[in-house]
């Protein structure tokens, strides 16, 4: 017998009749479905975008970056050469020192040899104390702006002296903030939890009830229980005698058993419709169960929207980082791809601009024009 392609959640939900409305424990049992179906789609949507784009995408960025960094140090090797030999002022020729020490950092993953090279003749006292007053310049002006957004004084400050070390310490700080907010709330909601089930077992234990929390909790474990055994009765290959179908059976049976490990109750909802060939249309199966085992029901489809969630959140800040632009997947995958054609134009443009700039400078009075101008620029970008 082929195996069916397997049902929509939206033939799992319960369907409200001519007589009668849903109630709120079906119609709870249905969102939590459709939340489902919803994030499951997203997340092999974005996968499918993923695996279309991703490998060409990495690829053409890859290409972009090396291209610039072979113009960057072509540009390198040339000031270096005009600073031997051109007849610059003393300001220009802090400007070029400036402007190779900033080459040299954008090629330093490199380990090019050449570079390496030079790095040993810049490195001077007397370079290493202009470079480090630009830095401490750079980093207070950035603590300025960081101690505005953080609502406070940074801590320490005196302890960073460069732009990069003072943004370190501001992120720190922030997250500290962020944490201890996050565990205050956590703290109020955990006790509010925990006063309110206390007073719940209380009168409970007065009235020799159960509470009813435990008792959802066993019903959704006694009803996705009950679903597995039906399945591994009707699945059992060494009861099949046909070796076709006990290869169906067999497999089956392995999803049976993977999603009863995961108490993912829509899949084994789904498999079994399959296993018994259910009509789609007809919905009595959900529709006739009590609203208890619903509610009981509901609380692993919860726990499965949260799963669904975390898993959702991790491909999107995944392929954010490997694809270097945000990716989420309630945007337009045109959208997406757009801005992968961004990224890629961006890069090839400032290989193309670095190609430009070496051009130029090939002349001497636009090469002290250009030194002028990467000079402004970058006091620019660190203010």
């Amino acid at each position: 017998m082929p195996l069916h392609a397997a049902p929509s959640l939206s033939t799992l939900m319960v369907q409200a009749s001519a007589q009668e409305k849903l109630s709120p424990a079906q119609q709870r049992f249905n969102d939590l479905l459709g939340q489902i179906e919803r994030l499951s789609g997203q997340i092999q949507r974005l996968q499918a975008w993923s695996d279309k784009h991703r490998y060409a995408h990495i690829q053409a960025l890859r290409a972009s970056v090396q291209l610039s960094q072979a113009q960057r140090k072509s540009l390198l090797l040339f000031v270096h050469e005009r600073l031997q030999s051109s007849d610059f002022t003393d300001r220009q020729q802090r400007m070029a020192r400036g402007l190779v020490r900033g080459l040299m950092a954008h090629l330093a993953a490199t380990h090019d040899p050449e570079v390496q090279a030079l790095v040993e003749i810049y490195v001077s006292e007397e370079d290493e104390q202009e470079a480090a007053d630009d830095q401490a310049e750079a980093a207070q002006r950035l603590r300025e702006r960081i101690e505005e957004a953080l609502g406070q004084p940074l801590e320490k400050p005196s302890q960073y002296q460069t732009p990069e070390e003072m943004m370190a310490a501001g992120m720190r700080q922030w997250q500290r903030q962020q944490q201890a907010d996050e565990e205050r709330k956590n703290t109020k909601r955990a006790a509010r939890k925990a006063q309110k089930q206390a007073q719940k077992k209380s009168a409970a234990a007065e009235k020799g009830e159960v509470p009813a929390a435990l008792m959802r909790e066993l019903d959704a474990k006694s009803a996705i229980r009950t679903i597995f055994r039906q399945l591994a009765s009707a699945l059992h290959p060494d009861r099949e005698p046909d070796e076709l179908e006990r290869l169906r059976k067999t497999a089956l049976m392995s999803e049976v058993n993977a999603a009863y490990e995961k108490n993912d109750l829509t899949t084994l909802l789904r498999l079994q419709m399959q296993v018994t060939q259910i009509n789609p249309k007809n919905k009595a199966g959900t529709a006739r169960m009590a609203d208890d085992k619903l509610i009981a029901m509901s609380l692993l489809l919860k726990e499965q929207v949260a799963a669904l969630e975390d898993d959702l959140e991790q491909l999107e800040s995944r392929l954010s980082r490997e694809l270097c632009v945000p990716v989420r997947a309630s945007v337009d995958e045109a959208a997406l791809s757009q801005s992968l054609q961004r990224i890629q134009a961006d890069q090839r443009h400032s290989a193309d601009s670095l190609a430009a700039d070496l051009r130029r400078i090939q002349n001497e009075a636009e090469l002290k024009r250009w030194l002028k101008e990467q000079w402004q620029l970058a006091k620019a970008t660190s203010a």
